[in-house]
């Protein structure tokens, strides 16, 4: 249900809420995973702290400001016709119908760090579709390239955020317009045949995946049934889309190496890095995170997955 903020240095109108949860919710470390690197024209951070972030729900685009007001407590302002709807249902966002009570992990620094952060929480923004997006832009591909794709498209394509947002906020492509993104222009940013086929084939199916009420287990598999995504894109989509707490990213190509060297003090490959977590099902995403945010993911010094290349015409 909407509330009243108090007043102060937030923005005027909107639908606001504030959200008391029964666990502490780290915010920043939390939506961390959303953001597709500096520059995101669908994720800005402001120097007062808050993060500013435009989507779309199925009610229509949103805008939206979340705040740190307290251990256990976000504030909330949406704007846009998806505003009620998105701040009903900010819960879910924040996994807090999670229960954690089985969670109990024996493997030194992951337990280290899930006593030293409590709040990290995973996340269900439950828009698969606009999470697919950005995703199937990272395959194979140094992220500095990807992210460079991201704002060229989200920028051309998008619209203004709505609201009193901060300049460049921009509302993601729906379906319909990835569908009718030319070949030349997906060249323009970067984006190689194999990713734009992905894109457009996804974007013909997307309403099979923003479903209210279908098992992620579904979602996973209409997903897997798109030429062009494959089990990596299924699990860093069901990370952010889905919650769940248990998908490893199987194929990337730095996330084994960095395990083994931080669980055993050298590389692993997929199967290795598999067998080591195995003991921490069903939350061995969960686990991952906790090593990255706790300090303790030792980060082996390669070279970048591909070399920064720039496809686009001159």
């Amino acid at each position: 249900m909407s509330v009243a903020e108090p007043a102060g240095s937030e923005p005027p109108s909107g639908t606001a809420r504030t959200l008391r949860a029964p666990v502490p919710v780290d915010l920043a470390t939390t939506l961390w995973p959303l953001q597709r690197g500096t520059g995101d024209p669908c994720h800005i951070g402001t120097p007062d702290g808050a993060i500013w972030r435009a989507s779309r729900v199925r009610t229509g685009p949103v805008s939206y400001r979340l705040t740190q007001r307290a251990r256990d407590e976000i504030g909330c302002r949406a704007w846009g016709p998806g505003a009620e709807e998105f701040v009903e249902t900010l819960p879910e966002l924040f996994c807090l119908d999670e229960d954690l009570s089985g969670f109990a992990p024996t493997e030194p620094k992951v337990a280290d760090a899930h006593r030293r952060f409590p709040g990290l929480r995973m996340l269900r923004t439950g828009r698969v579709f606009e999470t697919l997006v950005p995703t199937i832009l990272e395959q194979k591909v140094h992220g500095i390239a990807a992210r460079r794709s991201w704002r060229l498209l989200v920028r051309r394509y998008g619209e203004p955020a709505p609201g009193p947002v901060p300049p460049g906020l921009t509302v993601p492509p729906a379906a319909a317009a990835w569908r009718m993104v030319p070949s030349w222009v997906f060249h323009q940013a970067g984006v190689g045949p194999e990713r734009s086929r992905a894109i457009v084939a996804a974007a013909r199916v997307a309403d099979r995946f923003d479903q209210p009420g279908c098992p992620p287990s579904e979602i996973q598999r209409r997903l897997s049934a798109v030429p062009g995504i494959g089990p990596w894109t299924v699990a860093e989509v069901s990370q952010r889309a889905l919650g769940d707490a248990d998908a490893v990213s199987v194929g990337d190509f730095h996330l084994a190496a960095m395990i083994g060297w931080t669980l055993a003090g050298r590389p692993f490959d997929d199967g290795e890095m598999l067998q080591h977590l195995a003991p921490l099902r069903p939350h061995r995403y969960r686990a991952i995170r906790l090593l990255v945010v706790g300090g303790h993911a030792v980060k082996p010094k390669f070279g970048p997955r591909t070399a920064v290349t720039d496809h686009s015409w001159h």
